[in-house]
Protein backbone atom coordinates (compact mmCIF):
# COMPACT_ATOMS: atom_id res chain seq x y z
CA UNK A 1 0.00 0.00 0.00
CA UNK A 2 1.19 3.52 -0.74
CA UNK A 3 2.76 5.42 2.11
CA UNK A 4 0.15 7.34 4.10
CA UNK A 5 0.32 11.10 4.10
CA UNK A 6 1.60 12.83 7.20
CA UNK A 7 -0.87 13.86 9.87
CA UNK A 8 -1.60 17.56 9.47
CA UNK A 9 -0.82 19.06 12.88
CA UNK A 10 -3.22 21.95 12.31
CA UNK A 11 -5.96 19.49 13.25
CA UNK A 12 -4.53 19.02 16.75
CA UNK A 13 -6.71 20.60 19.44
CA UNK A 14 -4.30 19.82 22.27
CA UNK A 15 -6.13 16.91 23.93
CA UNK A 16 -4.16 13.72 23.25
CA UNK A 17 -7.08 11.25 23.37
CA UNK A 18 -9.14 13.37 20.97
CA UNK A 19 -6.22 14.13 18.64
CA UNK A 20 -5.34 10.41 18.45
CA UNK A 21 -8.94 9.55 17.56
CA UNK A 22 -9.03 12.21 14.85
CA UNK A 23 -5.76 10.92 13.43
CA UNK A 24 -7.28 7.44 13.30
CA UNK A 25 -10.43 8.66 11.55
CA UNK A 26 -8.41 10.46 8.87
CA UNK A 27 -6.33 7.30 8.45
CA UNK A 28 -9.47 5.22 7.85
CA UNK A 29 -10.73 7.70 5.24
CA UNK A 30 -7.35 7.69 3.48
CA UNK A 31 -7.44 3.90 3.28
CA UNK A 32 -10.94 4.04 1.83
CA UNK A 33 -9.80 6.59 -0.77
CA UNK A 34 -6.94 4.23 -1.65
CA UNK A 35 -9.34 1.30 -2.04
CA UNK A 36 -11.70 3.39 -4.15
CA UNK A 37 -8.90 4.45 -6.51
CA UNK A 38 -7.75 0.88 -7.13
CA UNK A 39 -8.98 -0.78 -10.28
CA UNK A 40 -11.54 -3.49 -9.63
CA UNK A 41 -11.74 -2.45 -5.99
CA UNK A 42 -13.78 -4.90 -3.99
CA UNK A 43 -17.20 -3.74 -2.84
CA UNK A 44 -16.75 -5.91 0.22
CA UNK A 45 -13.54 -4.08 1.19
CA UNK A 46 -15.19 -0.67 0.82
CA UNK A 47 -18.31 -1.79 2.65
CA UNK A 48 -16.32 -3.20 5.57
CA UNK A 49 -14.12 -0.10 5.71
CA UNK A 50 -17.15 2.19 5.80
CA UNK A 51 -18.71 0.13 8.60
CA UNK A 52 -15.46 0.43 10.55
CA UNK A 53 -15.36 4.21 10.01
CA UNK A 54 -18.92 4.54 11.31
CA UNK A 55 -18.24 2.33 14.34
CA UNK A 56 -15.06 4.17 15.27
CA UNK A 57 -16.61 7.62 14.71
CA UNK A 58 -19.55 6.83 17.00
CA UNK A 59 -17.18 5.49 19.66
CA UNK A 60 -15.12 8.67 19.37
CA UNK A 61 -18.22 10.88 19.72
CA UNK A 62 -19.06 9.15 23.01
CA UNK A 63 -15.52 9.62 24.34
CA UNK A 64 -15.40 13.26 23.25
CA UNK A 65 -18.77 13.97 24.88
CA UNK A 66 -17.52 12.46 28.14
CA UNK A 67 -14.46 14.72 27.99
CA UNK A 68 -16.60 17.82 27.36
CA UNK A 69 -18.74 16.97 30.38
CA UNK A 70 -15.68 16.35 32.53
CA UNK A 71 -14.42 19.91 31.94
CA UNK A 72 -17.87 21.51 32.08
CA UNK A 73 -17.78 22.73 28.49
CA UNK A 74 -20.57 25.27 28.02
CA UNK A 75 -21.11 24.39 24.38
CA UNK A 76 -21.74 20.71 25.18
CA UNK A 77 -25.46 20.67 24.32
CA UNK A 78 -25.00 22.01 20.79
CA UNK A 79 -21.87 19.95 20.20
CA UNK A 80 -23.67 16.75 21.17
CA UNK A 81 -26.55 17.74 18.92
CA UNK A 82 -24.12 17.90 15.98
CA UNK A 83 -22.73 14.47 16.91
CA UNK A 84 -26.25 13.05 17.16
CA UNK A 85 -27.13 14.40 13.75
CA UNK A 86 -24.10 12.67 12.28
CA UNK A 87 -24.95 9.46 14.19
CA UNK A 88 -28.65 9.27 13.46
CA UNK A 89 -29.19 11.23 10.22
CA UNK A 90 -26.11 11.83 8.07
CA UNK A 91 -24.40 8.44 8.36
CA UNK A 92 -27.66 6.44 7.98
CA UNK A 93 -28.64 8.56 4.96
CA UNK A 94 -25.26 7.99 3.33
CA UNK A 95 -25.42 4.27 4.11
CA UNK A 96 -28.87 4.08 2.55
CA UNK A 97 -27.52 5.70 -0.62
CA UNK A 98 -24.59 3.24 -0.67
CA UNK A 99 -26.86 0.22 -0.29
CA UNK A 100 -29.43 1.45 -2.80
CA UNK A 101 -26.72 2.00 -5.42
CA UNK A 102 -24.88 -1.24 -4.55
CA UNK A 103 -21.84 0.77 -3.51
CA UNK A 104 -21.52 2.62 -6.79
CA UNK A 105 -18.47 4.80 -7.37
CA UNK A 106 -20.62 7.93 -7.10
CA UNK A 107 -22.18 6.92 -3.76
CA UNK A 108 -18.73 6.05 -2.35
CA UNK A 109 -17.46 9.47 -3.46
CA UNK A 110 -20.41 11.12 -1.71
CA UNK A 111 -19.71 9.18 1.47
CA UNK A 112 -15.99 9.95 1.48
CA UNK A 113 -16.41 13.60 0.47
CA UNK A 114 -19.07 14.39 3.05
CA UNK A 115 -17.39 12.47 5.89
CA UNK A 116 -13.98 13.98 5.15
CA UNK A 117 -15.39 17.49 4.81
CA UNK A 118 -17.51 17.12 7.93
CA UNK A 119 -14.59 15.78 9.94
CA UNK A 120 -12.21 18.58 8.91
CA UNK A 121 -14.78 21.34 9.45
CA UNK A 122 -15.99 19.86 12.74
CA UNK A 123 -12.45 19.72 14.16
CA UNK A 124 -11.47 23.21 13.02
CA UNK A 125 -14.74 24.88 14.03
CA UNK A 126 -16.37 22.85 16.81
CA UNK A 127 -13.58 20.86 18.47
CA UNK A 128 -11.09 23.73 18.72
CA UNK A 129 -13.78 25.64 20.64
CA UNK A 130 -13.69 22.94 23.35
CA UNK A 131 -10.20 24.06 24.35
CA UNK A 132 -10.99 27.76 23.98
CA UNK A 133 -8.64 28.25 21.03
CA UNK A 134 -11.52 29.76 19.08
CA UNK A 135 -14.96 30.95 20.15
CA UNK A 136 -18.05 28.78 19.77
CA UNK A 137 -19.62 29.70 16.41
CA UNK A 138 -23.25 28.95 17.26
CA UNK A 139 -25.63 31.67 18.40
CA UNK A 140 -26.94 31.23 21.93
CA UNK A 141 -30.50 30.49 20.85
CA UNK A 142 -29.49 27.95 18.18
CA UNK A 143 -30.23 24.90 20.33
CA UNK A 144 -33.78 26.10 20.94
CA UNK A 145 -34.63 26.61 17.32
CA UNK A 146 -37.15 24.35 15.73
CA UNK A 147 -35.63 23.64 12.35
CA UNK A 148 -38.39 21.22 11.35
CA UNK A 149 -40.63 23.89 9.83
CA UNK A 150 -37.84 25.32 7.69
CA UNK A 151 -36.64 21.87 6.69
CA UNK A 152 -40.14 20.88 5.61
CA UNK A 153 -40.58 24.12 3.63
CA UNK A 154 -37.33 23.48 1.73
CA UNK A 155 -38.16 19.81 1.11
CA UNK A 156 -41.65 20.69 -0.15
CA UNK A 157 -40.19 23.26 -2.52
CA UNK A 158 -37.67 20.77 -3.93
CA UNK A 159 -40.47 18.29 -4.50
CA UNK A 160 -42.74 20.88 -6.10
CA UNK A 161 -40.16 22.46 -8.44
CA UNK A 162 -37.91 19.49 -9.23
CA UNK A 163 -40.52 16.71 -8.94
CA UNK A 164 -38.04 14.81 -6.77
CA UNK A 165 -38.44 13.40 -3.25
CA UNK A 166 -35.55 14.71 -1.13
CA UNK A 167 -34.16 13.06 1.98
CA UNK A 168 -32.45 15.12 4.66
CA UNK A 169 -28.76 14.27 5.07
CA UNK A 170 -27.86 16.99 7.56
CA UNK A 171 -29.66 19.75 9.46
CA UNK A 172 -26.30 21.45 10.12
CA UNK A 173 -24.49 21.27 6.80
CA UNK A 174 -20.98 22.66 7.26
CA UNK A 175 -19.80 23.33 3.72
CA UNK A 176 -18.65 19.76 3.08
CA UNK A 177 -17.63 18.78 -0.43
CA UNK A 178 -20.24 16.54 -2.08
CA UNK A 179 -19.16 16.67 -5.70
CA UNK A 180 -18.76 19.29 -8.43
CA UNK A 181 -21.35 21.96 -7.66
CA UNK A 182 -22.61 25.43 -8.45
CA UNK A 183 -23.65 27.94 -5.79
CA UNK A 184 -26.00 30.92 -5.88
CA UNK A 185 -26.17 33.72 -3.29
CA UNK A 186 -29.32 35.80 -2.91
CA UNK A 187 -29.42 38.91 -0.70
CA UNK A 188 -32.73 40.17 0.69
CA UNK A 189 -33.65 43.12 2.91
CA UNK A 190 -36.72 44.10 4.88
CA UNK A 191 -38.31 47.54 5.13
CA UNK A 192 -36.66 48.08 8.51
CA UNK A 193 -33.20 47.49 7.02
CA UNK A 194 -32.52 43.94 8.16
CA UNK A 195 -30.68 41.67 5.75
CA UNK A 196 -30.85 37.98 4.95
CA UNK A 197 -28.52 36.01 2.71
CA UNK A 198 -29.59 32.70 1.20
CA UNK A 199 -27.17 30.25 -0.39
CA UNK A 200 -28.35 27.43 -2.64
CA UNK A 201 -25.79 24.84 -3.70
CA UNK A 202 -26.62 22.38 -6.49
CA UNK A 203 -24.56 19.34 -7.38
CA UNK A 204 -23.88 19.48 -11.11
CA UNK A 205 -25.69 16.20 -11.74
CA UNK A 206 -28.83 17.62 -10.14
CA UNK A 207 -28.90 20.94 -11.93
CA UNK A 208 -28.12 19.39 -15.32
CA UNK A 209 -31.01 16.98 -14.76
CA UNK A 210 -33.36 19.81 -13.78
CA UNK A 211 -32.45 22.11 -16.70
CA UNK A 212 -32.47 19.21 -19.16
CA UNK A 213 -35.98 18.30 -17.96
CA UNK A 214 -37.13 21.88 -18.45
CA UNK A 215 -35.74 22.02 -22.00
CA UNK A 216 -36.72 18.45 -22.80
CA UNK A 217 -33.24 17.91 -24.23
CA UNK A 218 -30.06 16.39 -22.73
CA UNK A 219 -27.36 18.69 -21.32
CA UNK A 220 -24.04 17.30 -20.18
CA UNK A 221 -21.93 20.31 -19.23
CA UNK A 222 -22.11 23.46 -17.14
CA UNK A 223 -22.25 26.64 -19.26
CA UNK A 224 -23.70 30.16 -19.21
CA UNK A 225 -27.17 28.89 -20.04
CA UNK A 226 -27.13 26.54 -17.05
CA UNK A 227 -25.68 29.22 -14.75
CA UNK A 228 -28.42 31.68 -15.72
CA UNK A 229 -31.02 28.96 -15.20
CA UNK A 230 -29.59 28.32 -11.71
CA UNK A 231 -30.09 31.99 -10.80
CA UNK A 232 -33.74 31.92 -11.87
CA UNK A 233 -34.43 28.55 -10.23
CA UNK A 234 -32.77 29.73 -7.00
CA UNK A 235 -34.86 32.88 -6.87
CA UNK A 236 -38.08 30.95 -7.47
CA UNK A 237 -37.11 28.43 -4.79
CA UNK A 238 -36.36 31.17 -2.25
CA UNK A 239 -39.67 32.86 -3.01
CA UNK A 240 -41.59 29.60 -2.72
CA UNK A 241 -39.95 28.78 0.61
CA UNK A 242 -40.74 32.30 1.83
CA UNK A 243 -44.37 31.86 0.84
CA UNK A 244 -44.53 28.49 2.59
CA UNK A 245 -43.30 30.19 5.76
CA UNK A 246 -45.52 33.25 5.38
CA UNK A 247 -42.47 35.52 5.07
CA UNK A 248 -42.29 36.36 1.36
CA UNK A 249 -44.05 39.75 1.54
CA UNK A 250 -41.57 41.01 4.14
CA UNK A 251 -38.45 40.65 1.99
CA UNK A 252 -37.21 42.42 -1.13
CA UNK A 253 -34.50 40.95 -3.34
CA UNK A 254 -31.34 43.09 -3.53
CA UNK A 255 -28.98 40.88 -5.55
CA UNK A 256 -28.59 37.43 -7.05
CA UNK A 257 -25.10 36.17 -7.96
CA UNK A 258 -23.46 32.90 -8.89
CA UNK A 259 -20.39 32.40 -6.69
CA UNK A 260 -17.57 29.88 -6.75
CA UNK A 261 -17.55 26.99 -4.31
CA UNK A 262 -14.33 28.41 -2.86
CA UNK A 263 -16.14 31.70 -2.14
CA UNK A 264 -19.03 29.80 -0.59
CA UNK A 265 -16.78 27.77 1.70
CA UNK A 266 -14.80 30.83 2.78
CA UNK A 267 -18.04 32.61 3.60
CA UNK A 268 -19.35 29.59 5.46
CA UNK A 269 -16.35 29.36 7.75
CA UNK A 270 -16.41 33.09 8.51
CA UNK A 271 -20.13 33.62 9.04
CA UNK A 272 -22.80 32.36 11.44
CA UNK A 273 -25.64 30.60 9.67
CA UNK A 274 -29.12 30.32 11.15
CA UNK A 275 -30.09 27.35 8.99
CA UNK A 276 -27.99 25.02 6.85
CA UNK A 277 -29.47 21.88 5.33
CA UNK A 278 -28.11 19.19 3.05
CA UNK A 279 -30.51 17.03 1.03
CA UNK A 280 -30.12 14.03 -1.24
CA UNK A 281 -32.68 14.36 -4.03
CA UNK A 282 -31.87 10.97 -5.50
CA UNK A 283 -30.48 12.76 -8.55
CA UNK A 284 -27.79 14.78 -6.79
CA UNK A 285 -27.18 16.68 -3.59
CA UNK A 286 -28.57 20.10 -2.68
CA UNK A 287 -27.66 22.48 0.17
CA UNK A 288 -29.74 25.39 1.47
CA UNK A 289 -28.22 27.87 3.92
CA UNK A 290 -29.64 31.03 5.51
CA UNK A 291 -27.79 33.83 7.30
CA UNK A 292 -29.89 36.52 8.97
CA UNK A 293 -27.96 39.71 9.70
Amino acid sequence: MAKETEWNKRFNIGVDSIDNAHRKLFSIVRKLVYLDKKENNGQWACAEGIKYFKSYAIEHFTDEEAYMQSIGYKGYEMHKRLHDEMRYKTLPALEKDLTKSNYSEESIHHFLGICLGWLAAHIMIEDLAITGKISNRWKENETGKDVTVMERAVADTIEKIFKLRPEIVSEHYSGDYFGNSIADRLKYRTKDGKHTQIYLVFEEELILYVVSSMLNMPLNKMDRLVADAVKEISQHMAEQIGMNLGLYSRYQLESNHIITMEQFRKTYYLEYFDYSFLFNTGTGYFAFCVEQV
